[in-house]
């Protein structure tokens, strides 16, 4: 455990963490909704950091294979438990918002930001073509799963009627199922031709995001941060949801805009911090990987599960998206399948999808409250 606590305060996002006990004091003291949602939004950042960091360092124990499994559960725990909580209060729109955020910020941002930074640093950067692609189709057909149900819902029925929920139950379920067989692939594939939700990623790919420092610890200590930190993600989750509300009206900001940008940000912004940094390394391979894979484990395995554990917390979740979701997400699997189809990149690519994801960030901020 001394080395587990030495290793903190090493990366810039762990000082962080001082917010978290200071969150809980705003809570504690009343200081104000705006306080503590802020705070709160913040203190999660470092928590999902080191859910990351912990399943990386579980991951040089278990092996490639099984460490390829627990980054394809727990990716995006941090996002997962914030939407969760979210569903428990009873914000759907904010939950599927959040799911579209989080995939255009994959696509758009994380990838666009990447390009920028490595093409500048790099000049013309190049990656494996045919995992992109496959990648990409994989994504292009997540994202056909989730507008049919979508399309074909005012057909069926209202979307609270039973006929809808079973539609989106069904839906969801075919792609659990296919979020499976790509693990399952992933997992015979060699790693060097591999393509899929969860890659198997070699011994140097996990030195890089398990950064070193932290392949020291032992798997109890590894259980140890996992548990803490997803504790404490799990409370400052219900913190941050239980105060949306009173910021929408006292910012004046719609809850959808929150879904759409602030909460995938927060619950992946370490994640996105390694792909730009692998990227400036030259890496682009694993920059790539990050961000398309990232996507579909959103699309393809958090969306699903989400629908099936809003029915124990007895709010239903329907995957029935409206028309600027639907747009937002054809528009950024299009564009970042066009700009990965040939295997290259450069800073002018990058500042392309970032540019979509700004001007749909702004005409998300100006819709009504």
């Amino acid at each position: 455990m001394k080395k587990t606590l030495t290793s903190l305060f090493r990366h810039p996002l762990d000082y962080l963490l001082l917010l978290v006990p200071l969150t809980v004091i705003a809570w504690l003291m009343s200081w104000g909704d705006l306080w503590v949602f802020s705070l709160a939004a913040l203190g999660i950042i470092p928590l999902a950091r080191y859910i990351g960091v912990a399943t990386e360092a579980l991951a040089v124990h278990t092996g490639p294979r099984l460490g390829g499994f627990l980054n394809a559960t727990l990716g995006n725990a941090a996002e997962l438990i914030i939407t969760i909580a979210a569903i428990r209060e009873g914000l759907l729109e904010l939950v599927k918002a959040s799911i579209t955020g989080s995939i255009l910020g994959n696509l758009l941002m994380v990838m666009g930001l990447s390009m920028v930074l490595g093409g500048l640093r790099n000049g013309i950067q190049r990656f494996d073509p045919r995992a992109a692609a496959n990648n990409a189709v994989l994504l292009a057909l997540s994202t056909i799963a989730l507008i049919i149900p979508s399309l074909l819902s005012k057909s069926i029925g209202p979307e609270t009627s039973i006929q809808v929920e079973v539609l989106s139950l069904g839906v969801a379920g075919v792609m659990i199922v296919l979020y499976g067989l790509g693990v399952l692939f992933s997992f015979s594939t060699p790693a060097s031709t591999h393509s899929g939700p969860a890659p198997t990623q070699t011994p140097e790919e996990q030195a890089v995001l398990a950064e070193h420092a932290h392949q020291a610890w032992s798997v109890r200590q590894s259980l140890i941060v996992l548990a803490v930190v997803t504790a404490g993600v799990a409370f400052l989750s219900e913190l941050l949801v239980g105060s949306v509300e009173p910021v929408v009206h006292s910012l004046g900001v719609s809850e959808f805009f929150l879904g759409v940008i602030l909460i995938p940000i927060v619950g992946n912004i370490a994640e996105h911090l390694v792909a730009v940094t692998v990227a400036m390394a030259n890496k682009m391979d694993l920059s790539v990987e990050i961000s398309l894979a990232s996507s579909l484990q959103v699309a393809l395995f958090v969306a699903p599960v989400l629908v099936f554990i809003s029915l124990i917390l007895g709010n239903p979740l329907t995957l029935i998206f409206n028309s600027f979701e639907l747009l937002a997400l054809i528009a950024g699997v299009m564009i970042a399948a066009l700009v990965s189809m040939d295997g290259e990149s450069n800073w002018l690519e990058g500042a392309e999808l970032l540019a979509v994801y700004v001007i749909l960030a702004f005409a998300f901020y100006m819709l009504p409250v």
